[in-house]
């Protein structure tokens, strides 16, 4: 697939997130991808399955979100298969805080899917986050 429309998958799969529909984004990725979530939070480390993933960083984050964390692109920018996808995370903590995070996630597409990643983030805030009991 062309840059162009990998670009095009994130940006339909974020237009769902924002509509309430947060799993969306997560059904690009291949069921096998390599995800590494940077640092050395609670979440932190490389997943070997989108399921792994999905269990062990994005459950965890959510439980202590009240409602979702939602996207706003700041960049996308896409050459080939690569694709660097810059955005802002809003919501609110269970405890009423609020929650702003930037992101940037360096992805590899292969046959209109995600086979690898890695978010880059503000891993301070994410441990703050966690801090948090887990309702």
């Amino acid at each position: 697939m062309s840059a162009e429309q990998n670009r095009k998958i994130v940006e339909d799969a974020v237009a769902k997130w924002r509509a309430g529909n947060p799993d969306a984004f997560y059904k690009i990725l291949d069921e096998d991808v390599q995800w590494t979530v940077i640092g050395s939070t609670e979440v932190s480390g490389t997943y070997t399955s989108r399921q792994a993933f999905i269990d062990g960083a994005v459950r965890k984050i959510g439980k202590r979100v009240d409602g979702q964390v939602t996207p706003e692109i700041v960049d996308i920018v896409s050459e080939g298969d690569r694709l660097v996808f810059r955005w802002d995370g809003s919501g609110k903590m269970t405890d009423g805080t609020p929650y702003h995070n930037r992101y940037s996630w360096a992805m590899t597409f292969k046959n209109g899917k995600v086979v690898e990643g890695t978010a880059y983030l503000d891993t301070a805030l994410v441990n703050t986050l966690m801090a948090l009991p887990s309702p």
